[in-house]
Order: C-alpha cells, then sequence, then structure tokens
C-alpha cells in the first residue's frame, strides 16, 4: 500500500510541477526551485518518486529515487528535471521536444526485504504487475519499477534482466545478493 495516497487533484498538481521543472530548466539549467508552502499538506509529507519521459510513446527519460529524503513536491521537481537533462542514456531534451512528451510519475512505497534460501523462493513473493524489484549486491544496484512487468512478464526472465541492468551476468548467484520489493502509485499526463 503506498504511504501517501494522491487524489486527482494532488496527481494533476504534481504532474503540472513536473512540466513546470522542465521548462524552467531547459532555459535556466537547474531545476524549478519548489515553495512548499503552496502546496497541500500530502506534497509536503517527505515521498520519493521516479519521473520517466515517453516522447511518441518511446522512453526519452526516467530518474528517480528509491529511498524518500524530502518532500514529494521537492521530489518531483528534482526528479523531472533530472529525467529530461541527466539521463546518461539519452541525449537532453531541447526545447523543441517539451510540448511532445508526456510524463509520468511513479511515486513509491517503501522498499521491504525479501527473505529466502533460494532464488525460487525470492521470486515467489514477488507479484508481477504489483511489485518493484531492486537488487543490490556490494556496488551493484538497479531497480524494475512494476511497470517493466509489460515488457517483462516472466519473474525468472525479470530478475535476469535487472541482473544485467546493475552490470551482473544474468546468472549470477551469491549469499550477498539482496532483494527488496515495493509498490508504486504511477499516473501520467496520458491517462490522469
Amino acid at each position: 500500500m503506498p504511504f501517501i495516497d494522491l487524489n486527482r487533484e494532488q496527481r494533476a498538481t504534481l504532474l503540472a510541477l513536473a512540466r513546470r521543472s522542465i521548462e524552467y530548466g531547459s532555459q535556466h539549467h537547474q531545476p524549478l526551485a519548489v515553495d512548499l508552502a503552496l502546496y497541500d499538506q500530502a506534497l509536503q509529507q517527505v515521498g520519493c518518486c521516479f519521473v520517466s519521459l515517453h516522447k511518441l510513446g518511446q522512453l526519452r527519460g526516467c530518474v528517480g529515487a528509491l529511498t524518500a529524503y524530502q518532500p514529494l513536491a521537492s521530489d518531483v521537481a528534482e526528479h523531472a528535471y533530472a529525467a529530461a537533462f541527466n539521463d546518461h542514456r539519452f541525449n537532453a531534451i531541447s526545447s523543441d521536444e517539451i510540448p511532445l512528451l508526456d510524463i509520468e510519475i511513479a511515486v513509491l512505497t517503501a522498499q521491504t526485504r525479501l527473505h529466502g534460501n533460494s532464488e525460487a523462493a525470492l521470486l515467489a513473493q514477488l507479484r508481477e504487475g504489483v511489485d518493484g524489484l531492486t537488487i543490490e549486491d556490494r556496488h551493484h544496484r538497479a531497480t524494475f519499477l512494476p511497470a517493466v512487468w509489460a515488457k517483462l512478464p516472466d519473474k525468472a526472465e525479470f530478475l535476469r534482466q535487472l541482473k544485467l541492468k546493475a552490470g551482473l551476468a544474468a546468472d549470477y548467484r551469491s549469499d550477498t545478493l539482496q532483494l527488496f520489493r515495493y509498490q508504486t502509485v504511477t499516473f501520467s499526463e496520458h491517462s490522469g
């Protein structure tokens, strides 16, 4: 269950804030500073999110945090800017592209560690389409948001691809590998 429950108006407010931060960033090369007094209490709560940008149906940037460390409104503004201009997988968004972007925000719950004596036991605890997954082993770390299940619906393949994303071999096994799951409340300009 997400720890910040957001109604339709609050979701629209966050999406508008994300777009303003991108527009501001294209001119000023930094995220929009957020005046928390302008936002209701739910958006002032400490929270974390990922902001994904899509252009013509294709991913154009995605940046976020797995641990809450600042008010949710500030987190959205910071990560919208970073998704547009600092995602190392893509060139920075041009001002001409901004009107073509569909912004999606995924607000995360706290992560909980999965426990089990085998990879199969760990995977049995995952819920397809519901849980996001983070893996960690020493300096390797990666996550897949729940939306990734749409492209990787098989649990074993989901984990294999996440290992590759973390810079590990697809068949990597280790006693020090840790798995964490979380859920999201996800909404976009397209879906509302």
